[in-house]
């Protein structure tokens, strides 16, 4: 079996991001193909959601199953010091009572495999291990894909709009040379799993933990996932962990366990699950949103440093905002790259709110701690934009406060290029 040869709108890729496009353009009774490379469900890393992923689990209709799910609560974020000593917990539901401030560690297995089954149950056709080998364009509009079937054969498919929700292989961002890296967060991650080590107890059990090693160029999260299994990974500078270290990810990943002694502690005697992995955690973003026909969609369009598990709220939203991109282009007949990237300065808006959190936990002199002394009208909008209500809570006062207290980097060209009519 497969697909029709023209879609109204056709979504590369059936992560985060593709599924909820797919789900929401479907859902309005859009003709709507998502595929996807890989056979679901597939691993990936990235377990850990920020509490505003509610609001658009909400609307995809999914909150139930969430609820029943085996995910793990999670009520909190915790960080840990150099010196292995914990701050308070930052619990989320300190700013807001509502059941949005409580979130969930995910195995992105299964939560990826229900979402994508959630947009086929709207009605958009669902094909997997489909290589998209090319987007065609006429000029500057994209009007199609190329693509690849397991047995061979292969396939023009056609559509109003391309969705380009392919993560980090970006596939139109990559064709048109869009991607621009943040200088300032050139990192990776080294990453594994646990299980059987030390969890904490009722309302910290699913919490989040970010601890710092000793020498403060890494830090390490600590993510309970569902069957007394953890997620743990290191994070750093490439400069700092790769050069001049051994080509084995596990020599280098017990190197700064060494320096993490709150760590060893809660890992002691627990069974590593699989061999410690690598991935680049570099921050970037696509100079432009989106261009006629075409739109990009979650890592496919940028990706920030981990610290603060924005990667799947990010993912969810930026599919969102194109839906709705996409649905008032078909009410208006207007496919232009001006339509289609609409959202791009709101979403914007809240990633860089985002990434000023990430440049202060990276500055050597920025102490939260501190600034919250020196601010302490602020402590709620930390909260909130721990929660990632970036979209519904103004921080405005809280980003000229943090910049107040310690200039941090600026970095324009992650920003997008606003498409105009």
């Amino acid at each position: 079996m497969y697909p029709d040869t023209d879609y109204d709108v056709i979504v590369v890729g059936g992560g985060p991001a593709g599924s909820t496009a797919g789900a929401l353009l479907a859902d309005t009774g859009r003709k709507v193909l998502v595929i996807d490379r890989e056979k679901f469900p597939r691993f990936r890393v990235g377990e850990s959601l920020m509490p505003a992923t509610y609001w658009t689990l909400e609307r995809l209709g999914v909150l139930d199953k969430m609820k029943c799910s085996n995910f793990p609560n999670k009520h909190s974020v915790q960080f840990f010091a150099k010196n292995g000593d914990p701050a308070a917990p930052y619990y989320f539901s300190r700013v807001d009572q509502h059941e949005s401030s409580q979130t969930w560690q995910v195995n992105r297995l299964d939560f990826d495999h229900m979402l994508l089954k959630n947009a086929a149950a709207k009605n958009a056709d669902v094909f997997e291990e489909v290589r998209v080998h090319d987007v065609l364009f006429d000029g500057d509009r994209a009007f199609g894909i190329r693509a690849e079937f397991k047995n061979g054969v292969k396939k023009a498919i056609t559509a109003k709009v391309i969705v380009d929700a392919t993560g980090q292989s970006a596939i139109i961002a990559k064709k048109l040379k869009l991607r621009r890296t943040d200088p300032n967060l050139k990192h990776c991650a080294f990453f594994t799993r646990y299980r059987g080590a030390q969890r904490d107890t009722g309302i910290d059990a699913g919490a989040t933990l970010i601890m710092r090693t000793e020498t403060e160029k890494s830090w390490f999260w600590y993510i309970p996932q569902p069957n007394d299994v953890v997620s743990v990974g290191v994070v750093g500078p490439i400069n700092y962990l790769v050069k001049g270290r051994s080509n084995d990810p596990g020599a280098v990943f017990e190197e700064e366990l060494a320096l993490c002694k709150p760590l060893q502690k809660r890992v002691t005697g627990s069974e590593s699950l699989h061999q410690v992995r690598v991935l680049k955690d570099f921050t970037y973003a696509a100079k432009q949103i989106a261009g006629d026909g075409w739109v990009l969609a979650g890592d496919a369009f940028g990706f920030i440093d981990p610290i603060y598990s924005t990667g799947v709220f990010l993912a969810l939203k930026g599919g969102e905002l194109a839906a709705d991109s996409i649905i008032e282009g078909f009410e208006i007949n207007d496919f232009s790259a001006a339509q289609l990237g609409k959202h791009g300065p709101e979403f914007m808006e809240g990633i860089d709110a985002l990434r000023k959190l990430v440049y202060a936990f990276y500055a050597p002199s920025f102490s939260i701690a501190q600034f919250l002394k020196q601010f302490p009208e602020h402590q709620e909008n930390l909260v909130h934009l721990l929660i990632g209500n970036i979209y519904r809570h103004p921080v405005d006062g809280l980003l000229k406060a943090m910049d107040e207290y310690h200039k941090l980097p600026m970095y324009n060209p992650i920003g997008i290029d606003t498409p105009t009519r």
